[in-house]
């Protein structure tokens, strides 16, 4: 039979892999950018293990999916978003197993993400040191090395809770009790099984390009170099932003929410509503804190920052109520009005124009507006009109009183180039705000907080602009590599982090985009991101509590009923 193979004719035989189809057609590469680690046929991903093509059709899901393709099979790559992801899951695998080896008792826990790498912790006597890491590193080192297949096995889902049991992976065991599937899909190297509800590389060698660094009380778990992937990333320390996943992970252990299991149970049993209060209490107290320290300092411009679907809107209004409770009388403006007209705004090499980009924003303009209104002078700012893509012929007035705060709301508040420098430093405070979510599926696999964003602006999108989940999706790699380059940089400038993220959150959200993602047909080219956040959906309780959910809440500018846009 003739398949396709990024569109190189192949023939395949019954039983051959997607592998040995690789070798066939010549497209074995082995630097990193160009060699296939694993396949998407149709809207499926697959491991470059599987068999495409069988003597008889069986009506199963991979044999199904060729034919539906037209025999046609796209390979992914580390270029690929789903790519990059199927690396990060096989090198967290030889990472753990390699952990499993040196010290089997060791409970290790996968947090998050900081800057190229993934931080874990490592719970083990005596605690993990710098000479740990480098028998670490030379073991992982072997372990790829050696080459060794991954062996996907399929275990009926009491067979998988017993192993897990034994295994005293109590994280993993009350996740499965409320899987929806009555099998449970796992990779086995020797005794050591183990998933990460995705699909991996075919064997360990192909993660060469790593490092570990030593961050007490664990490692950084370090990927490629996002400009130069054959070399691995360099762990530049964040304190700020280790500190707020830490006062994170400390609200979790407080609010007995630390995982999906947790937060199922919850739901279950109706304690929910009592997370939803204290979480929103917590919120409410650091808000107030922020202010606090605002008006300590004396400061004037208030700048709130952070990448899309974050929460700034809201954290500024909120920031604003906290600031009228301490005597003073801010104003509020949003930098989106300082858009540059569309029709102005010339293309990159690409020929697209990025949105996204410091550059689009008429920062001359605002620098002169913001020295005026420190001066307590009354000025004109503009208002713009994003259904013409063009400035409003008229803009609105407003006045700054002597001594009050401005709060400026938008992503790019961090940037240096926001500010004049004949403003004094002293009269500046920073807030960076951003979902860091630090609730987990289980030990070893995080939520991003990439994906929690997006649930949110999938969400936002539809109820403000009747956006499709495609349409959303369309864009959103456009804004990944916007805050990669205009907000991610500046982060540790900031004098406050707040974390926007709420432990209750995905339950909601589930309710709001769950038929959305529903309606994406197998046709479209997003189908395949669509599933996988199905996948992801599909461990947690739905919970229909917005009543609970104040007004102000963070999550109200998301799912709508947000009192701060009446």
């Amino acid at each position: 039979m003739q398949l396709y193979l990024d569109n190189i004719p192949v023939e395949a035989e019954c039983g051959e892999t997607i592998l040995t189809l690789v070798h066939r057609a010549g497209l074995d590469a082995q630097d990193l950018m160009h060699r296939p680690l694993a396949a998407q046929i149709g809207g499926a991903i697959y491991t470059l293990n599987n068999n495409p093509i069988h003597n008889t059709d069986t009506g199963t899901r991979p044999r199904r999916a060729v034919r539906e393709a037209g025999g046609h099979i796209k390979l992914l790559r580390y270029g690929d978003d789903l790519g990059k992801r199927v690396y990060e899951r096989t090198l967290q695998y030889v990472l753990l197993m390699a952990f499993r080896q040196l010290w089997p008792g060791a409970r290790v826990q996968v947090h998050y993400s900081l800057g190229p790498g993934v931080y874990m912790t490592v719970d083990k006597e005596p605690a993990l040191c710098q000479k740990d890491l480098d028998a670490l590193k030379s073991r992982c080192q072997a372990i790829i090395d050696s080459d060794i297949p991954f062996i996907r096995e399929r275990l009926d889902i009491g067979e998988a809770i017993a192993f897990f049991e034994k295994e005293e992976q109590r994280d993993k065991v009350r996740l499965l009790q409320w899987r929806k599937f009555s099998y449970f899909d796992c990779y086995r190297q020797g005794d050591y099984l183990d998933y990460f509800y995705g699909e991996m590389a075919p064997s360990t060698g192909y993660v060469k390009v790593f490092d570990l660094q030593f961050v007490s009380p664990g490692v950084v778990m370090l990927m490629p170099d996002p400009t130069d992937p054959e070399k691995p990333g360099k762990y530049n320390p964040s304190p700020k932003f280790a500190a707020i996943f830490a006062q994170s992970d400390e609200w979790g252990r407080l609010l007995h929410c630390a995982n999906v299991a947790d937060l199922n149970e919850m739901v279950e049993n109706g304690s929910v509503r009592e997370l939803i209060r204290v979480s929103e209490a917590l919120h409410a107290k650091s808000y107030a804190n922020i202010a606090d320290s605002i008006v300590e300092r004396g400061a004037r411009a208030v700048m709130v920052a952070g990448p899309s679907s974050s929460g700034k809107t809201t954290s500024a209004n909120r920031l604003y109520t906290h600031l009228r409770v301490l005597g003073k009388t801010p104003v509020l403006i949003s930098l989106d009005n300082y858009y540059i007209d569309r029709d102005k705004l010339f293309p990159d090499q690409n020929g697209e124009i990025d949105l996204e980009s410091i550059d689009t924003l008429d920062v001359e303009r605002f620098n002169m507006d913001l020295e005026r209104l420190l001066a307590g002078k009354r000025v004109e700012i503009p208002i713009f009109d994003f259904k013409t893509g063009r400035r409003a012929p008229k803009g609105m007035e407003i006045q700054v009183g002597k001594e009050e705060p401005l709060i400026v709301e938008g992503i790019h508040g961090l940037n240096k180039r926001m500010l004049s420098p004949s403003i004094p430093a002293d009269s500046i405070f920073r807030v960076y705000v951003s979902a860091l979510t630090t609730l987990n599926l289980d030990d070893h696999n995080r939520i991003r907080t990439t994906d929690i964003r997006l649930l949110r602006r999938m969400v936002r999108d539809y109820e403000t602009r009747g956006a499709t989940v495609e349409h959303t999706m369309s864009m959103w790699p456009s804004v990944q590599r916007g805050e990669q380059t205009w907000i991610f940089p500046y982060q540790e400038q900031a004098d406050a982090l707040f974390n926007t993220a709420l432990a209750y959150e995905p339950a909601v959200l589930k309710k709001h985009i769950f038929p959305l993602l529903l309606m994406v047909t197998e046709e479209s080219p997003y189908y395949a991101s669509v599933r996988s956040v199905i996948k992801f959906l599909n461990y947690f309780q739905e919970a229909d509590v917005e009543d609970e959910i104040p007004p102000t809440s963070i999550l109200r500018e998301f799912i709508g009923g947000n009192t701060f846009y009446r």
